[in-house]
């Protein structure tokens, strides 16, 4: 068994109290050398954390113990290196922002769909698929006839679906995304514009990967993640792709045989982009790191950065 696992969550719960909680789970996950990020609002909480095994079960029973999280149930992976480099634990105005105000994704959700019974959907010629993830991410990997949306940040959405005038053509639409949390709101939105018929995959693409055997797989490429690991494929393994540590985009095999690819100071997505401050900043970094490597320790300015717009941890 790999040495880290890594325990994805979240919960929409009315949590009106949730920047009291903060010092007591930061303790918590500090006490038990867990890393991750886990973000508390009024609406609820969602994280991704990573550790030896007994390490986050302890985190989670500390979670459980307040009634109103009980029942969280997390998606669980496992890996040899650490996802994570530090522990965050956040006070935030949405667990996802969407910028949505009156959304109720606990009472006006849509339909949730097991990832056994999702291709059944894909194949029904009366269901629109959106992916309601942004485009850097749905660029390695989708749903094949999926939409893409070509939004930035899902607080973009929103304005892109109410211009989406083809939707009232098709009676269904159905909406996936990483983890599920996105699918939440995007279905409640949805909802709440008047749609009757809207579904979301249950536990998100790591649940379809995870579940659906590839030979009956309708999953195209690699599927970004939040953390060190940057994509997955089925079953959870490692993608094929790294991250450009001076963009934060995803690089491909193929994008690093480019010769606008310099480790750590380049890629062809970014190539020519920098000033010449920024490329010393790089290169002194990308030094540091190398000299961390050698001296076989790790060096913290090489963690995992997101993207410039907010994403939620889980999806993740």
């Amino acid at each position: 068994m790999s040495d880290f696992l890594t325990a994805a969550f979240y919960k929409f719960v009315e949590l009106q109290d949730f920047a009291e909680l903060k010092a007591p789970l930061l303790d918590c996950c500090e006490a038990n050398e867990v890393k991750g990020t886990i973000l508390l609002a009024p609406e609820g909480i969602n994280g991704a954390i990573a550790a030896p095994p007994p390490a986050v079960a302890a985190v989670l029973d500390f979670l459980r113990d307040d009634p109103r999280l009980a029942d969280l149930s997390p998606k669980e992976s496992y890996t040899q290196k650490p996802p994570f480099y530090r522990m965050k634990v956040r006070l935030k105005s949405e667990i996802i922002k969407m910028g949505i105000p009156d959304l109720d994704p606990v009472q006006n959700v849509g339909t949730y769909v097991k990832p056994e019974d999702w291709n059944q959907l894909l194949a029904d010629p009366d269901v629109v698929v959106i992916d309601v993830r942004n485009d850097y991410e749905v660029a390695i990997g989708s749903f094949k006839g999926a939409i893409n949306p070509h939004t930035q940040s899902f607080s973009e959405l929103p304005e892109w679906l109410r211009q989406q005038g083809a939707l009232a053509h098709k009676p269904k639409v159905a909406m996936f995304c990483t983890g599920g949390i996105r699918c939440e709101k995007s279905t409640a939105f949805l909802r709440q514009q008047g749609f009757a018929e809207v579904y979301h995959l249950q536990g998100g693409i790591l649940n379809y990967l995870q579940t659906v055997p590839e030979a009956e797989s309708q999953w195209q490429g690699d599927c970004f993640v939040f953390d060190e690991r940057v994509a997955v494929g089925h079953g959870l393994k490692p993608g094929r792709y790294e991250l450009c540590r001076a963009c934060r985009q995803p690089i491909s095999p193929e994008d690093r045989t480019s010769e606008r690819y310099v480790p750590g100071l380049s890629c062809p997505q970014c190539y020519g982009s920098k000033t010449t401050a920024q490329q010393e900043r790089l290169a002194e970094r990308q030094r540091q790191i190398e000299l961390a490597k050698q001296r076989h320790q790790m060096h913290m300015g090489a963690k995992f950065t997101r993207k410039p717009a907010p994403q939620d941890p889980t999806d993740p």
